[in-house]
């Protein structure tokens, strides 16, 4: 956990930090269902939490995303009911758990992103300009062309047609080796029941401290 934790607060390239829950072989949309559900999905979000669901894929019966995403939330909302009547709420935006389903065939891995949105979205930049290059791409940029050992020998860097600047920032990210993540307020973790606040201080109090 401490990993993810870490790859979440301090990836300068990743999308997303997504975390194996289940391992299935599901050969139809009704296998897909029944195996969703019982996933044991109380020990991943309470029944008043809100809940977002992706699915990935090439699948032979779930010819659209969109559909398989529907089929996993109806899994998850059902199994969820069954105990007590109270199920999760649908948020599309910041959930407190989004759950992601990939299918390989009729292979299917179902994951909590515990990133919860994508990490190009550091948390320093309030509003984008048109067509804004990511931070992410960005950042892979600077480090396909060296510049963290450049900045280590003391290198200035300039960019005279910067625009919003994407790329000066990434460059004093990394030239003062902050973990590009620290003013990010929302992290799909947060929500999510097997998430250890503790550790996670500890892990931003680490990176704060370099």
């Amino acid at each position: 956990l401490e990993t993810a934790y870490r790859a979440c607060l301090e990836s300068r390239l990743a999308n997303r930090v997504l975390l194996q829950i289940a391992h299935f072989e599901a050969p139809d949309t009704e296998s897909f269902y029944a195996a969703a559900r019982a996933v044991a999905w109380g020990e991943h979000l309470g029944a008043g939490a809100s809940l977002a669901c992706e699915f990935t894929g090439r699948h032979p019966t779930i010819a659209h995303s969109h559909f398989g995403a529907l089929k996993l939330k109806d899994a998850i909302v059902d199994a969820m009911r069954a105990p007590s009547g109270a199920r999760p709420s649908i948020a599309l935006d910041r959930p407190d758990v989004r759950v992601h389903a990939h299918a390989h065939g009729t292979t299917v891995t179902l994951y909590v992103d515990l990133s919860g949105e994508s990490l190009h979205r550091r948390g320093y930049r309030g509003e984008a300009g048109e067509a804004p290059l990511k931070e992410n791409v960005a950042a892979g940029v600077l480090i396909r062309s060296l510049w963290p050992q450049l900045a280590a020998e003391g290198a200035e860097f300039l960019d005279p047609m910067c625009g919003s600047g994407t790329l000066v920032i990434e460059a004093a990210l990394i030239a003062a080796r902050r973990a590009p993540s620290l003013g990010r307020a929302y992290f799909g973790f947060l929500g999510w029941r097997g998430h250890d606040a503790q550790l996670w201080r500890t892990v931003q109090e680490a990176a704060r401290s370099r």
